[in-house]
C-alpha cells in the first residue's frame, strides 16, 4: 500500500507538470502556483544579512520578520519554503529567470516594479528614516539632500529617493558596509528602514549616527511574483496573509521582531 501510494503522488505530480509544459508549449503561461504544489517547494530569495527583517543568529540560524512570515505562508500553500540567500541586486533577475518563485526580503511596491511583477498585499508598512552622523546639522529635511551623497544598494527603493530629492546614492552591498561608509565619513547620509536603523542601534548603541528626518512616504511591502500565469498563486499568497493577519501571527511576528507591529498601517 506505501509503494502503491508514493506511486500515485509521483504520477500527479508527473501529470501537473506535464500539463504545465503543455500550456507553455501551447503558449499558455504555466500556473505558477500548480507548479511550486507538484515540487513541494516555495523557493524564496533573500538577502539573509537585513536585521531585523532576514539575518543569522549567532548560531548562524536564518531567522527575521521576512523568514517567519515566508515560512507560514509555505505552510498555508502545503509546500516546505526553500531560502535562497543572494545580494539584493541579484533577487529579481533570478525571478525573472525562474531561479526563484518569489522574494520576502522586505521589497518596497513601486510603479516601475509594478509594471514588471504583480504584488501581493502589503505584510508590512516601512518609514523610511535619513541617517547621518551625529555631528551633521546639514541634513533636517529631505530637500537637503540636494547635492549630498548617499550610500544604498543602488536597486533599492532608498537609492531612487535619494536620487527623487538630488543625492547621488553610492552604491553598496548591505547595511554593514552602508554604516561603515557613513561613519567614515565617505557619504553625507544613506536612507533606510526606521525599524532597520533602531535595530542597528541595539547592537551597536555607541554608533555615532542619528536620524536626520524622516521622509513623508510610507513603503508598502509586499511579495512580488512574475506576472505570467500567477493570478493563483498570488490570490493564493493573498489568503495566507489575510489568515495569518486575522490570527494575529503577523502581528506576533512584528513585535518580536520590530518591537512595534508594522504588519498594518
Amino acid at each position: 500500500m506505501k509503494a502503491l501510494k508514493i506511486l500515485l503522488i509521483s504520477l500527479l505530480a508527473m501529470t501537473v507538470l506535464t500539463g504545465c509544459s503543455q500550456k507553455e508549449e501551447n503558449n499558455e503561461p504555466a500556473d505558477q502556483l500548480a507548479e511550486i504544489q507538484a515540487k513541494g517547494v516555495l523557493v524564496v530569495a533573500l538577502e539573509g544579512a537585513y536585521a531585523p527583517w532576514n539575518y543569522h543568529d549567532e548560531n548562524d540560524n536564518l531567522i527575521g520578520y521576512d523568514v517567519e512570515v515566508a515560512t507560514m505562508i509555505a505552510e498555508k500553500l502545503g509546500v516546505t519554503v526553500q531560502f535562497e540567500e543572494c545580494l539584493w541586486d541579484s533577487i529579481f533577475p533570478g525571478i525573472d529567470s525562474k531561479r526563484y518563485d518569489t522574494a520576502i526580503a522586505s521589497v518596497s511596491v513601486t510603479e516601475e516594479r509594478s509594471e514588471k511583477y504583480n504584488f501581493s498585499n502589503a505584510y508590512a508598512y516601512n518609514k523610511t528614516v535619513v541617517i547621518v552622523q551625529q555631528s551633521n546639522t546639514d541634513i533636517t529635511g529631505m530637500e537637503d539632500l540636494a547635492g549630498k551623497k548617499t550610500a544604498n544598494t543602488l536597486a533599492s527603493t532608498y537609492a531612487q529617493l535619494a536620487e527623487a530629492y538630488g543625492a547621488s546614492p553610492d552604491g553598496v552591498d548591505d547595511l554593514e558596509q552602508t554604516i561603515e561608509v557613513l561613519k567614515a565619513g565617505r557619504v553625507d547620509a544613506t536612507l533606510n528602514a526606521e525599524v532597520t536603523y533602531f535595530d542597528y542601534l541595539k547592537a551597536h548603541g555607541d554608533a555615532p549616527i542619528k536620524i536626520g528626518c524622516y521622509a513623508p512616504e510610507v513603503e508598502l511591502v509586499a511579495i512580488p511574483v512574475r506576472k505570467e500565469g500567477s493570478e493563483n498563486l498570488l490570490a493564493a499568497i493573498n489568503k495566507a496573509l489575510e489568515e495569518l493577519a486575522a490570527e494575529g501571527k503577523l502581528t506576533e511576528v512584528s513585535l518580536k521582531y520590530f518591537g512595534v507591529d508594522i504588519s498594518h498601517n
